[in-house]
């Protein structure tokens, strides 16, 4: 069934699952946009441009890596749903939540927050929570291991922030 809305064609055949998915992509996509990379920095004596990493820049690339890992294991959990299988409940539960404090953690690095400190205490307790449960299921979904790898290098990242790695 179709309907014409201006110049928009609207379908009952779009499937609501992937527009999830390509929209947590477009933000995700719109994060690493905000996140930047790296930064140049002109020098006063020689007025040419040499590359800088920002401070905070690895544990800004953990963040990031931590949602584009996490969103693949998502989508392969959907995937096990569908097929009817509930075996990684938890870990698409744990997988959420991480990127849903991950958003907000790269957000809050990009912008070199005077919350970092408290954002990196709590990356750890989360990223390890989330790490701790895809390990479980990392032999049989490599999906699982890759975010598991992400959350490890992300609480890496965080303690070396603090100073305690």
């Amino acid at each position: 069934m179709k309907e014409k809305n201006d110049a928009v064609e609207v379908t009952d055949s779009i499937d609501r699952r992937d527009f999830i998915i390509k929209a947590g992509a477009l933000g995700i996509g719109a994060l690493a946009v905000a996140a930047g990379g790296e930064v140049f920095a002109e020098t006063a004596e020689t007025g040419k441009k040499k590359k800088k990493k920002k401070k905070g820049q690895a544990m800004l690339d953990a963040t990031f890596d931590c949602l584009k890992t996490g969103q693949a294991c998502i989508d392969h959990c959907l995937d096990m749903f569908k097929a009817g299988d509930a075996v990684l409940a938890n870990c698409a539960e744990s997988v959420t939540e991480m990127m849903a404090f991950c958003t907000a953690h790269t957000l809050l690095t990009s912008y070199r927050s005077k919350h970092l400190k408290a954002m990196c205490e709590l990356a750890i307790l989360v990223c390890d929570d989330c790490e701790k449960e895809c390990r479980k299921h990392e032999k049989d979904h490599d999906l699982c291991r890759k975010c598991a790898d992400a959350c490890a290098a992300c609480i890496k990242e965080c303690k070396a922030f603090l100073g305690k790695g």
